[in-house]
This record gives structure tokens, C-alpha cells and sequence, in this order.
């Protein structure tokens, strides 16, 4: 179980990013701090350091707590429980299931009693889980197809009756805040406006923020209800042969950039020489393991990589013209993400065409890590973390 990376460190990418798509963020960079001296120049007993102007908490007055955050989507149930660790938090316990709750949902407007089951049987061992732990503090989101299903408030009252666990179905403009807070680390150092996208299952948050401080400034945003589930059920899976398989995908590419356009009016004016954008999704973290030829998915190697984005689109075109088989003999994506890829590909092409940045900074994380530092800072005594929490949330 790996402890998250602290506020100041974030990619940087190599000089050449063509020879080298693959970089990792240097594990040693922070920002705003000059590296320590080697012992061979250290300085003398006395000399007394410059105290730092980073903001920096105090330590957390409930460090041997522990918090939870459950993120019940439109087709996974995720669930982080961690505590607090200097300025960030160690994870001590995780779970992942895919549950496909928007299952068919764009057709009937309904989430399907198989669906519901599905996911009810996730957040029993979710449930356990907060028990085994004894949980401190937690908070259960629930996001796109608990908003549109017309039986959404029906089942968030069996989730609670079943397993105790109380959703709270959140606007999109929450979840736009909480995929920022939680990924917003990772961006690349700059100068300027920066865009951080989330691609889910139901709907896209595209974010534009300005960075500083311990929480960035969100300038606009704009959610759409397409996601790659969503995307994939309006634009049909007939994709026999490749005139089929090039027609479906530009319907997928027009319904997505059509729901962008405001959008992509409203950033145009933020933008300059030094465009910087951050994806947290399913999505980019299966295309960045394309790139780097995985077979497993491995974490480490992907949360916080940074790729020219001519190289995403080189694999977004490969994976959208191949077929279902092709796509399932990838290792790396199987016959679980072969249906949906492709949607994904779609949406983050067509916000590549609105925030033409150079490169891409992939995220492993998002809501769940927003919603844990949200509680721990909600909890800290501390003013400052408390202003710059409320802050962002008035900036919505």
C-alpha cells in the first residue's frame, strides 16, 4: 500500500519527450524548495536555515484515525481508507470492483434490478471493510447514474437499508471539485491556466484552474453526460467492419465535441505558450499502459507519467479502427475494457482538440483521494487549510 505523493511534488517532463514519452516525474523534484547540500558543503553549526514560506499543516491532531472514501460510479464501486501522514495520508486499505450500474441506462432511464444488485454487493464488502477498520470519518458519493436514473433516490434508500452506508448523490459540480482536489498534485510545473479532465463512466468533468496554493483557483468547468459507458450505448456496438467501426467512432467524436463547444469558447482567452493538462480515468491510465507496452497494469509505473499527446492519439486511432477480438487480445485491456475503450479514446480526443497542450499527465487517482483530503482537512484545526478548502468550493 502506497503513500500518496506530498503537494510539492509534481512532473516535470524530460527535455525530450519524443525520445523519451515515457518519463516518470523526477522522485526527488519539489517545488519551490532548492535541493539540500551535499555533506560535503554542508553548512556550519552556525548557520541557521531560512524557514520555509511553503505552505505546509501542522501534524494531523487525528493522525492514528482513520478515514474512508467510497466513489459509487456508473461502472465501478471504488473504496480508499487511509490516515493522515504529514501533509498527505498512507492508504492502509482499497477495493475496486466493476459493477456497470449505468448498465443500459441511456435506453430505459432506469438503473436495472441486475445493476442495483451488482452494486449493493460491492458496498457489502465495502461495509465490512469500514467496520474491520473502524473507520474514524467517511463519506459515500454517489455520481452520474444515480443523478439521471429514475429510480436513483429508491436505491440509494436500499443501499443505506441493506448496508448501512449513506450515498449522497452529489451535483456535478462537486465531483468536478473533488476529482481536482484529489489529482491536482501531479500537474506539471508552469506558468498559467491549466486544464484537468475526469473521463467516467456516466459523464466528463473538464475543469480549468489556476495552480497555487494548497488547493488550486477552479476558473470554469463544464460537465457533460457523456461517459464511456453512456457514449458506448448512445452510439450502438455494431462495429462488424471497418467502415462501421471509422463511422461509429465519428459519431462518438461529434456527439462529444458538440457537447464541448461552450466549453471550448469559454477557455480559448486562457490560452498561451505553455498549455499543461492532467487526466484522472480509466481512460488515460489503460492508454498510457498501452504506450509503455504493460501487460499487468502497474500503478507505479503510470500514476504521474507525462506523454506527448501526439503519441495518445497515435493509440487512440489504433485502438478505434481495430476490432472488438483485436482489442480484447491486448493484454492490457481484455476483454473487460475492449468494449469501452474506444468510447474513451473519443472523449479524449475530442478534448485534445480544445486544450492543445504538448503533453499529457496521467493520474491514478481522483474523487475518492479528493474526498479523503477534504475530510482530513475539514478536520484539521488548522484556518489556513479550512480557507483555501472553502475557497475552492466558492469558486464553483
Amino acid at each position: 500500500m502506497a503513500e500518496t505523493q506530498p503537494p510539492e511534488q509534481r512532473g516535470r517532463p524530460a527535455q525530450d519527450k519524443r525520445k523519451q514519452p515515457g518519463q516518470k516525474r523526477p522522485k526527488n523534484s519539489r517545488k519551490g524548495r532548492q535541493a539540500s547540500p551535499s555533506s560535503s558543503s554542508g553548512t556550519s553549526s552556525a548557520q541557521k536555515p531560512k524557514a520555509s514560506t511553503h505552505w505546509r499543516r501542522p501534524p494531523h491532531k487525528n493522525f492514528r484515525q482513520s478515514f474512508a472514501a467510497i466513489d459509487l460510479g456508473t461502472n465501478n464501486c471504488r473504496l480508499l481508507i487511509a490516515r493522515p501522514k504529514d501533509d498527505e495520508f498512507v492508504v492502509i486499505d482499497a477495493f475496486s470492483r466493476v459493477v456497470r450500474l449505468g448498465e443500459d441506462l441511456a435506453k430505459t432511464g432506469r438503473l436495472s434490478d441486475a445493476a442495483m444488485d451488482r452494486a449493493v454487493n460491492a458496498l457489502k464488502v465495502c461495509a465490512e471493510k469500514l467496520r474491520k477498520r473502524g473507520v474514524h470519518l467517511a463519506r459515500s458519493v454517489a455520481t452520474e447514474a444515480c443523478r439521471r436514473a429514475q429510480n436513483g433516490d429508491q436505491f440509494i434508500e436500499r443501499v443505506k437499508r441493506e448496508t448501512g452506508i449513506a450515498l449522497d448523490i452529489i451535483s456535478a459540480q462537486e465531483e468536478a471539485r473533488l476529482a481536482v482536489l484529489g489529482c491536482h498534485i501531479l500537474l506539471e510545473d508552469g506558468i498559467g491556466p491549466a486544464v484537468i479532465f475526469d473521463i467516467g463512466g456516466g459523464s466528463t468533468e473538464l475543469v480549468l484552474i489556476e495552480p497555487g496554493g494548497p488547493i488550486p483557483r477552479i476558473i470554469d468547468w463544464q460537465s457533460v453526460p457523456w461517459g464511456v459507458v453512456s457514449l458506448t450505448d448512445t452510439a450502438g456496438r455494431d462495429e462488424t467492419t471497418r467502415a462501421q467501426r471509422e463511422a461509429r467512432y465519428a459519431k462518438m467524436r461529434q456527439i462529444v465535441s458538440d457537447s464541448f463547444a461552450d466549453f471550448a469558447k469559454r477557455v480559448a482567452p486562457h490560452m498561451n505558450d505553455d498549455l499543461r493538462l492532467l487526466g484522472t480515468s480509466g481512460t488515460v491510465t489503460t492508454l498510457a499502459s498501452v504506450h509503455l507496452g504493460l501487460e499487468h497494469y502497474n500503478r507505479s509505473e503510470v500514476d504521474g507519467l507525462i506523454l506527448p499527446t501526439e503519441g495518445m492519439r497515435e493509440i487512440t486511432q489504433q485502438l478505434s479502427s481495430m476490432s472488438f477480438k483485436d482489442r480484447s487480445n491486448l493484454p492490457i485491456i481484455g476483454v473487460d475494457r475492449a468494449e469501452l475503450v474506444v468510447a474513451g479514446c473519443a472523449i479524449l480526443e475530442s478534448i485534445l482538440d480544445i486544450w492543445p497542450a504538448p503533453r499529457l499527465g496521467i493520474a491514478d487517482r481522483g474523487i475518492r483521494e479528493g474526498i479523503l483530503r477534504s475530510l482530513i482537512l475539514s478536520e484539521h484545526d488548522g484556518d489556513e487549510a479550512r480557507a483555501a478548502l472553502q475557497a475552492a468550493r466558492d469558486h464553483l
